[in-house]
């Protein structure tokens, strides 16, 4: 997908710093936070939504991401979040979990 945003960070167009990252995903900050801490893991793979996600080993392997994220990150209360479909907010169409912890401002 040439013109989805996360497909060109993934690939280090925007020089995006990885607070993790492995075979399957990246983990980087969210540009417009909506909490003290708030970063995004984001699939390798490109996948609209969790609606199209036929592998659904990948979602395991992403929340395990999150608890090595957070750990790494020490943060030890957090919020996840998969918005699926524009009306419930999702603006990247690339499956993503937003993490939140600290004062979050949703």
């Amino acid at each position: 997908m040439t013109d989805c945003i996360f497909c060109k960070i993934i690939n280090g167009e925007f020089g995006t710093k990885f607070l993790y990252e492995d075979d399957d995903a990246v983990v980087f900050n969210d540009i417009n936070p909506k909490a003290d801490k708030h970063f995004l893991v984001v699939p390798k793979l490109h996948v609209e939504s969790l609606n199209e996600l036929e592998d659904v080993e990948l979602l395991g392997r992403l929340m395990n991401i999150v608890r090595k994220v957070t750990k790494q990150e020490n943060i030890q209360s957090y919020r996840t979040v998969i918005n699926t479909g524009r009306d419930a907010g999702q603006e990247v169409f690339h499956l993503h979990i937003h993490v939140l912890s600290g004062d979050i401002k949703l």
